[in-house]
């Protein structure tokens, strides 16, 4: 029976994976308040505490430092405030920078007000301007500096030098928070690897439950004073509200999973997007691709063909069968200009025809022969129409 359709939209969310099906089935089957004495209740804390150990592992940390959240978003909206208390430091933080290409959550989502933030730029392969962090530096000295900085790119897959980063923003006294959404589970992403004072990753792009996630500490000395959620005083006093046990449950042994697979998987999916990136080179040679000559994740690849808009290739891949997209699938549907590929310097025309692919555990060989069979006849379609009458 042939294939109908390919999902090559994993940095999106990532289909769920079957040990954290079970785990999650195993969850919902029992009944049980964490915060509840019974027994019933034991059984549900027992669930919640062995899952924090599982992530507190995953990213190198011990327990008492991770915070379950509903997701990335939630975790970063929570840190990126100036009264984080962090190192024994009590004194609010003044400054916060953000790399251009960061992920809308830390672009809207901090909580410091607009005169203390400051964009910094990327340089045209996507990476961060090292230099300009530097001279940002050195304009706020004296000041308490925040960076929020990405492990890896959502758009392009650029992996970002956040170790380099974090040196530097260590040296003027400064703490780094870093959304590991993307990377965790892909590429070696832990305390030790980024040197990161707290991090932000998620559930579905591990391949586990959508709604639930982490913010992680690299140690126990830290206080957020102004929490977004009140209440019962759950996930010691970070953030109230009843745990979802299932989704929790999920979430670690998708984590557990990934990373189990995670070597083996890069050299999988490299393979993968170097047979799907020569085949559009074949069929498009003017094709562009971004962040191509910066460390990209294996399973990524964001690009573009000179005269065909993004929202027609996308639509004409869908009808064939093929679901990617145009990029971060956050901004309710809506296809616009990646302000990704804009502090990059792509041109407007340029950036209107960025498609991302992205690949993930589930994708196989038959995945890559239905995106190239789509895509051929998706390019020769626009062609057609465009072609100049005799």
């Amino acid at each position: 029976m042939p294939q109908t359709r390919a999902y090559l939209d994993h940095n999106a969310t990532t289909p769920l994976r079957p040990a954290a099906r079970e785990a999650m089935l195993a969850a919902l089957s029992a009944c049980g308040n964490a915060s509840s004495i019974h027994a019933e209740g034991r059984a549900a804390r027992a669930r919640i505490e062995a899952a924090r150990e599982d992530i507190a592992a995953f990213v190198g940390t011990t327990p008492k430092n991770v915070t379950f959240t509903s997701g990335a978003t939630e975790a970063l909206n929570l840190v990126l405030t100036p009264n984080l208390q962090i190192g024994g430091n009590a004194a609010p933080f003044e400054v916060l920078l953000i790399a251009g290409g960061e992920h809308a959550c830390v672009l809207s989502g901090h909580r410091f007000p607009s005169e203390a933030v400051e964009i910094l730029p990327l340089r045209p392969d996507g990476l961060l301007d090292l230099a300009a962090l530097d001279a940002a530096l050195a304009r706020h000295a004296g000041r308490r500096i925040m960076l929020a900085l990405q492990a890896a790119n959502n758009e392009t897959g650029v992996v970002q030098p956040v170790a380099a980063a974090a040196e530097r923003v260590h040296a003027a006294s400064g703490v780094v928070i870093c959304d590991a959404v993307q990377a965790a589970g892909r590429i070696i992403c832990d305390f030790a690897g980024l040197g990161v004072d707290a991090l932000a990753i998620s559930a579905h792009k591990l391949g586990g439950p959508q709604g639930a996630g982490a913010l992680c500490f690299g140690s126990g000395k830290h206080h957020i004073k102004d929490t977004m959620l009140r209440g019962g005083g759950q996930e010691r006093g970070l953030r109230a509200g009843t745990e979802n046990v299932a989704a929790i449950a999920g979430f670690a042994a998708a984590a557990s999973a990934a990373q189990a697979e995670a070597e083996a998987e890069q050299v999988r999916l490299g393979g993968l997007r170097e047979q799907l990136e020569g085949g559009i080179l074949r069929m498009a040679p003017d094709a562009v691709f971004f962040g191509a000559r910066a460390p990209r994740l294996a399973n990524t690849s964001n690009f573009a063909v000179p005269g065909i808009e993004a929202q027609v290739l996308l639509m004409s891949l869908d009808l064939e069968g093929v679901a990617v997209s145009t990029g971060s699938a956050c901004s309710s549907g809506k296809v616009k200009r990646s302000h990704v590929l804009e502090a990059m310097g792509v041109s407007l025309a340029l950036a209107q025809a960025a498609i991302r692919v992205s690949l993930g555990w589930s994708t196989r060989m038959e995945d890559m022969a239905l995106f190239g069979r789509a895509f051929e006849k998706a390019v020769h379609t626009v062609k057609a129409r465009h072609k100049p009458a005799a």
